[in-house]
């Protein structure tokens, strides 16, 4: 249950922060500020990084439990979303 209340709280101020930023951004966007594109568009990158971090975090947590099936099959999905990131950055 543990893991659980901790990966919730993850999730939670990720999305937390990520709409503070764009809100934040947009608002500094209506009134001319020169950063608000860049405050916004730091809120959208917490809001990608949000799930990667929780699978990063659950990599720990099942290791602490010693479910290491469950380590690797994590793992191969952290790499393949990093995998993603870096093709579609090399793409685009």
């Amino acid at each position: 249950m543990k893991a659980e209340l901790l990966i919730s709280w993850l999730l939670r101020i990720g999305v937390g922060l990520s709409g503070m930023f764009v809100i934040a951004g947009m608002i500094g966007m209506i009134i001319g500020h020169p950063a608000g594109e860049h405050i916004a568009n730091l809120g959208l990158l917490l809001l990608i990084a949000t799930p990667v971090a929780r699978v990063a975090a659950s990599i720990v947590l099942f290791a602490r439990e010693r479910d290491f099936t469950f380590v690797i099959i994590t793992t191969t999905v952290l790499l393949l979303l990093l995998l993603s990131f870096v093709l579609g950055a090399a793409g685009g």
